[in-house]
C-alpha cells in the first residue's frame, strides 16, 4: 500500500547543536512520526556540498570549503577507481555499505546515531527519512581549480550524478532494514538559480536527468524520492521528474508555486505527497511572531487556492519547517519544532 502521511510532521535536516546523540534524541521528542537523521553544520564536513562531496575523484576540501583538482597528478586514476566501485555495486561485487558511497565516520556521526535510535524505537514510527544534498546543487556548487562549475566538465558532472544517486540508495537501504516506509531528500536550494545568467548554459533536459538518476536510484531500493528546493524555482522541471514528494516553503513561495496548479492537482490526484514548508526558518521575526493558529489560518487560504479536494490535499501532506533550521540559535530552532508539531496535530483534528 502506498505510504498516506496524512499531514504527519518531519523536518528538513539541519539543528544547531554540537552533540550527535542530543540532536538525535530532541528529533525523537519532536518528530516521533517521522525521523530523520541530524545534520550539524557546526561541523565543516556536515555542510550542504561537504558531507556529499566525500570520495569524489579530484575532491578536496579544506574544512567546508571543497573543490574538485582536475590537474592532481592521479586524477585519472582516481577517476578510473571511483566508476570500478561505480559498477562493482551495480553488479554486486561490491556491497554497497562498503564502498566508497557509505558515510565514512567523520560524516556519518549523525546517521549512524539515527540508525541506533531508531532501531530501538517504541512504538515504532511510521516513516523514517534521510536527506542527500541534490546532485543539480552538487554541480553547480563545486568548482575545479580554474574556478569553472563542475557541471562544465563531463566526467565531474557524471561522477557527481552517478555518486549522489548511490549515496541517495545507500541511505535507503540502511533505513529500509527498519521501516517499510522510507524518504530520502534531495535537497536541491541551487534550483532557485535555474535559468539565471550564472547558469544560462545548463539545459533543462540536463538538469532533469541528473534529478531523475537519483530517484531512480532510490526508487530500486524500495524508497520514497522527495526533492526540496527552499526558495523559488521553475516548478514544473521538478513535476517532470518520478518524484514522490515535492517540498517548499510554503510560508514564502506559496504565490509562485500555485501558479502550476493544474500539474500540483495532478500530483496530488496521482497519490503524491506535497510536503508544505509552513513553519518559517529564514527569518527569526517571521518565526518568533508565528503561531500554530496563524500558521494553521495560512494553510486553509493556501489548500483553497489549489482547487482540490481538501481532504485529498490533506491525506498527501507532510508539515515541515519551510527550510533547516541549522543556523537558527537553539532556542528558535526548538519553536521551530515544537510549531512544525503542533500545526500538524491542529491539520489532523480540524
Amino acid at each position: 500500500m502506498p505510504f498516506i502521511p496524512d499531514a504527519l510532521p518531519t523536518l528538513i535536516g539541519s539543528l544547531p547543536v554540537s552533540d550527535h546523540e542530543e540532536a538525535t534524541s530532541i528529533i525523537f521528542e519532536y518528530m516521533q512520526e517521522i525521523p530523520l537523521w541530524a545534520q550539524l553544520p557546526c561541523y565543516p564536513e556536515e555542510r550542504l556540498l561537504s558531507q556529499f562531496a566525500e570520495g569524489l575523484p579530484g575532491i578536496e576540501c579544506d574544512g567546508d570549503s571543497c573543490g574538485f583538482n582536475t590537474g592532481a597528478p592521479d586524477f585519472d586514476e582516481q577517476v578510473l577507481a571511483f566508476f570500478e566501485q561505480y559498477l562493482g555495486v551495480n553488479e554486486g561485487a561490491i556491497r554497497l555499505e562498503e564502498s566508497v558511497f557509505a558515510f565514512s565516520e567523520k560524516t556519518g556521526r549523525g546517521f549512524e546515531a539515527f540508525i541506533r535510535a531508531a532501531s530501538n524505537a517504541t512504538p515504532a514510527p511510521a516513516a523514517l527519512k534521510g536527506q542527500v544534498t541534490g546532485p543539480f546543487t552538487m554541480f553547480t556548487g563545486l568548482k575545479d581549480q580554474n574556478g569553472r562549475m563542475a557541471f562544465y566538465d563531463p566526467t565531474l558532472r557524471e561522477a557527481i550524478t552517478k555518486g549522489i544517486a548511490m549515496k541517495a540508495r545507500y541511505q535507503a537501504n540502511a533505513l529500509k532494514a527498519l521501516s517499510e516506509n522510507v524518504m530520502i531528500f534531495l535537497d536541491e536550494p541551487a534550483l532557485a538559480g535555474f535559468g539565471s545568467s550564472a547558469m544560462v548554459g545548463i539545459p533543462r533536459e540536463d538538469a532533469v536527468a541528473a534529478l531523475s538518476e537519483s530517484i531512480d536510484s532510490i526508487h530500486s531500493a524500495g524508497a520514497m524520492a522527495g526533492v526540496h528546493v527552499c526558495a523559488n524555482t521553475d516548478w514544473s522541471l521538478v513535476l517532470d521528474t518520478k518524484v514522490d514528494i515535492l517540498s517548499f516553503d510554503a510560508f514564502g513561495y506559496f504565490d509562485r508555486i500555485v501558479l502550476f496548479r493544474e500539474q500540483l492537482q495532478k500530483f496530488i490526484a496521482d497519490g503524491k505527497i506535497i510536503a508544505w514548508g509552513l513553519v518559517p526558518t529564514l527569518n527569526d521575526n517571521d518565526l518568533k511572531n508565528a503561531t500554530a493558529e496563524s500558521l494553521y489560518d495560512l494553510w486553509e487560504k493556501q489548500t483553497e487556492q489549489l482547487d482540490c479536494s481538501h481532504d485529498l490535499i490533506k491525506q498527501q501532506a507532510l508539515v515541515t519547517p519551510s527550510c533547516g533550521t541549522g543556523l537558527l540559535g537553539r532556542e528558535l530552532s526548538i519553536k521551530a519544532l515544537e510549531l512544525t508539531r503542533d500545526l500538524s496535530r491542529r491539520i489532523r483534528e480540524a
